[in-house]
């Protein structure tokens, strides 16, 4: 009889040390944790939709390079037309695909905190992953960034903009600073771009080593998985050998091609989103005991100064509500929440909520 050998014995050391990515559970709570758009299609929207996929062959293998798709992301997303464009199942098959292209013992650069994707992938690809802290202002530290640069020259660099968790913008003249300092690849995360009006997008002709990687998700479509990238084409052209093929199905690419066709509902509820946005700080700002951090994204992070942040978290999700507890990771994080915009009478109900916790 053939034993099975030790988990051990089969997987690297590094990935005991890991954790899965876990999503909460969010059944008979207002969702309020994970930055989704929280308004459905329009019925009209909605029923135009379901006629265009009967047409779907899903007997057939879909497009490999999603020709049609990508040409509405170029046009919506105004791609420069010297940029080339590799299509993900999600941000996180692209950041998968472009940290396996890389040589072994290669680093990995991100701030931090920041996205938890960069550096779970350059882990569990047996990776250097380099997390540089933010300043306490959540701005970049400029000094040790470059310095880290100079001496490890990381094979790439993520710098998500506006970042997350923590909203905020990096300063432009900085993010400048690093691609003409780095010999290796900048990738711009421009995940929550409806949001902002900044982007680097237009700056991808001016710099080789740039890229500019975006989602569908925040625009209003998180559950067809949906990323691209955005750069030079020597360099989307090896990506695209570790592509699988077929990676975007064929409901994908008609649905998103059809929504994108039809962008300015999207455009809408983004606008309905930002103004919500200025709302909520406005409110979260008038509640004593929280620190209130100005966000370009979706979401807002604050900091309960004086109800610890695991208690708020737990009233309020007792209380029907489930934002996002980013206390545990510690750090410049610690006693910090994040809950992301939602409709005007969720945002209502959760500022009740919070302000009969904070103020009994």
């Amino acid at each position: 009889m053939t034993m099975t050998p030790p988990v051990q014995s089969l997987f690297r050391p590094q990935l005991k040390a890991m954790q899965a990515y876990t999503v909460a559970d969010a059944q008979n709570l207002i969702k309020l944790d994970a930055m989704e758009n929280p308004y459905s299609w329009p019925d009209a929207i909605k029923q135009e939709w379901l006629t265009h996929l009967q047409d779907c062959a899903i007997n057939r293998y879909p497009d490999p390079v999603a020709t049609a798709l990508t040409n509405s992301l170029r046009k919506t997303n105004r791609v420069p037309v010297q940029a080339d464009i590799l299509l993900g199942n999600g941000s996180d098959e692209i950041i998968q695909i472009l940290l396996m292209a890389l040589q072994q013992n290669s680093s990995i650069m991100a701030p931090e905190p920041g996205f938890v994707m960069y550096k779970q992938v350059a882990l569990s690809l047996g990776l250097n992953y380099l997390g540089i802290p933010l300043q306490a202002d959540f701005s970049l530290d400029m000094p040790v960034m470059l310095n880290a640069i100079k001496t490890q020259q990381p094979a790439v660099i993520f710098l998500a903009y506006p970042n997350n968790p923590t909203g905020n913008l990096f300063a432009e003249q900085d993010i400048i600073d690093i691609i003409v300092a780095s010999e290796g690849l900048v990738v711009v995360d421009e995940a929550y771009a409806p949001f902002t009006d900044a982007s680097f997008m237009p700056k991808l002709p001016e710099f080789n080593n740039l890229l500019v990687m975006r989602t569908v998700s925040k625009l209003g479509l998180a559950g067809l998985r949906l990323g691209f990238l955005a750069g030079h084409s020597d360099i989307i052209t090896e990506l695209n050998k570790i592509r699988l093929p077929y990676n975007i199905n064929s409901l994908t690419q008609l649905t998103a091609e059809f929504a994108l066709n039809r962008i300015d509902f999207l455009i809408t509820q983004t606008q309905h989103i930002r103004q919500q946005r200025q709302w909520l700080f406005d409110r979260l700002k008038h509640i004593n005991g929280l620190s209130v951090y100005p966000s370009e994204a979706n979401f807002i992070l604050f900091k309960s100064n004086t109800i610890p942040a695991d208690t708020v978290f737990q009233s309020l999700k007792q209380r029907g509500i489930l934002i996002k507890n980013l206390s545990p990771q510690g750090g410049l994080l610690e006693q910090c929440l994040r809950v992301t915009v939602g409709k005007k009478d969720e945002n209502a109900l959760f500022i009740q909520r919070l302000t009969q916790i904070l103020q009994p």
